[in-house]
């Protein structure tokens, strides 16, 4: 979904402008609107903006000076300027930059709406002709990326001793090639592919190849960065800004992380039918905090709504918040991939890991203290995790787990966490069903709490925590409309009360639905029930 932002100090189009906008492309165009470019850049600043319509002319900064701004924080904007001025130094000066519409008022909504079509169209198309120069570019020299991403790998597990001091970790750097800064602070974004089952490891490697090439078509411009795939098989990148927009970027890294990787998931998605959700630093960490960085990103990434819905989950911790000491012991390697599956939530992969468990230690029956760790490391795993999720009397016998004594056999015992681990994924699902519920149900409450509020797309996820794309999504597949749609029936529907009650004139029916013009409400009214708010009126008596 692309965001469009349209900007006029003249109410009268911008708001005609986002009717007609919002009415046309509902589910396909995010649109926001903004009545003076200070207004505007607040928007810049709070969420990805994929197309901008602009008033050259606007009191206190103009519409050219806006389009400087705009390309600090987001290069790939496309710009059209929509004026009533046709002096020709205007249009001679936004016909000179590049990726760059010009536009008069007086050639109507048609000649508008049909220019935003064809910048989303050239969006597509700049997008897949990217994507097609990326995938025919070689890959680092092997060696190198080998080494790098051994180095990192490593680092996740003991950042406190490879980054105990920066002279160290500059050192380590400069032998490996790595463009980092060793003093600069640093981000994570850790990306899980939604897999079907049964892929070969050739096939998987080449599924991770895609997601990397189309990651670095669109961070290389403005970000250092550098992926590597971890022992669970997802996707980890380190994230820095470039050198020359760190000015810029560097207090506006995050957002623009979660803007672009909205860009990422949609171009995997239609170029490679690639479904991959992200957790996000919710601020850059020191190097020495990644490992704990990381521990608490892959906790995040199981707690996501919406199953089958590309995800970003942002970490609300600042980094100077993030624990310091490690949790946990380390497992063997059959138990940590049991732990990735239980949370990521891959029922089907966890039981046949535990059958594999079971298999390798009791193949090995002269080894009775192997067999018996195998039973615990995958039973404390399961008695933790129904711990920690509070499942304790949720589920019978759990009692049994640390009691291996209680079972006849072996073979029993593992029969038994089988049951349990299947009741344990049961109770995952209805919760997470549970969650999205209860998430749509605050959410409708809050719009229909403050209709005579702004209520964009950007600002009901941020007042939720969600990533706008993710909430659009996710709100369709609930309620099965969309979010913009969801909120013109309530707003119908409340000035339909108001309208009964004489007391209230028009315009203060508008005030209350979040109109604050009069016209404009009037016209939006007659657009969904064929009649004015006055008629509409009169029909009641």
């Amino acid at each position: 979904m692309y965001r469009l932002l349209i900007v006029d100090d003249e109410e009268i189009i911008t708001d005609s402008l986002y009717e007609v906008f919002q009415q046309m492309m509902a589910g396909k165009l995010d649109v926001c609107r903004a009545y003076s470019a200070k207004e505007a850049l607040d928007w810049l600043a709070r969420t990805r903006i994929d197309i901008i319509l602009t008033d050259i002319r606007m009191p206190g900064m103009s519409g050219l000076e806006l389009s400087e701004e705009i390309r600090a924080y987001w290069p790939r904007c496309r710009i059209i300027f929509l004026t009533g001025y046709s002096e020709f130094h205007y249009a001679y000066q936004a016909i000179q930059m590049p990726s760059v519409r010009y536009l008069l008022k007086t050639e109507g909504y048609s000649k508008v709406t049909d220019t935003v079509q064809e910048v989303i169209d050239e969006l597509d198309h700049s997008r897949q002709i990217r994507q097609r120069l990326d995938q025919s570019k070689e890959r680092l020299e092997a060696l190198e990326l080998l080494a790098q991403g051994e180095y990192f790998r490593q680092m996740l597990q003991e950042s406190d001793t490879l980054a105990a001091t920066d002279t160290l970790l500059g050192h380590d750097f400069a032998h490996l090639n790595i463009a980092f800064n060793p003093q600069a602070p640093v981000a994570l974004a850790l990306g899980r592919l939604a897999s079907p089952h049964g892929l070969s490891y050739i096939e998987q490697s080449e599924r991770l190849r895609s997601v990397r090439l189309i990651w670095d078509s669109y961070m290389k411009e403005q970000t250092l960065s550098l992926g590597i795939v971890d022992k669970h098989g997802d996707l980890i990148w380190f994230v820095q800004p470039a050198a020359h927009v760190e000015d810029k970027l560097g207090g506006h890294l995050i957002p623009y992380l979660e803007g672009t990787l909205e860009m990422v998931q949609e171009a995997c998605f239609h170029s490679q039918a690639l479904r991959i959700s992200f957790t996000l630093s919710g601020s850059p960490c020191r190097w020495s905090s990644i490992t704990e960085q990381y521990e608490r990103l892959r906790k995040l990434q199981q707690m996501k709504l919406g199953d089958g819905i590309p995800v970003i989950v942002k970490d609300r911790v600042e980094a100077e918040e993030v624990a310091s000491g490690r949790e946990g012991q380390m497992l063997s390697y059959r138990a940590s991939q049991l732990e990735a599956h239980l949370e990521g939530g891959r029922e089907q992969e966890f039981i046949e890991g535990l059958e594999q468990l079971e298999q390798y230690v009791l193949h090995r029956g002269d080894n009775v203290q192997m067999a018996v760790e195998g039973y615990y490391a995958a039973a404390l795993l399961l008695f933790s995790h129904i711990n920690r999720l509070g499942h304790y009397q949720k589920i019978s016998e759990v009692g049994k787990l640390m009691r291996l004594d209680d079972h006849a056999s072996m073979r029993e015992g593992f029969s038994y966490l089988r049951q349990i681990a299947k009741a344990l994924f049961g109770l995952k699902k209805l919760e997470a069903r549970d969650r999205t519920e209860l998430v749509i149900d605050r959410i409708c409450h809050y719009i229909e709490s403050h209709l005579c509020e702004e209520l964009s797309l950007v600002k009901l996820a941020e007042i939720h925590y969600f990533n706008p794309s993710y909430l659009s999504r996710l709100f369709k597949q609930e309620r099965g409309v969309n979010l913009s749609e969801y909120i013109d029936k309530c707003r119908i529907r409340k000035a339909k009360e108001l309208l009964r009650e004489p007391e209230f004139k028009v315009r203060d029916v508008a005030l209350r639905v979040g109109y604050e013009a009069a016209h404009s409400f009037t016209r939006f009214f007659k657009k969904v029930t064929g009649m004015t708010p006055q008629e509409y009126r009169d029909s009641l008596t």
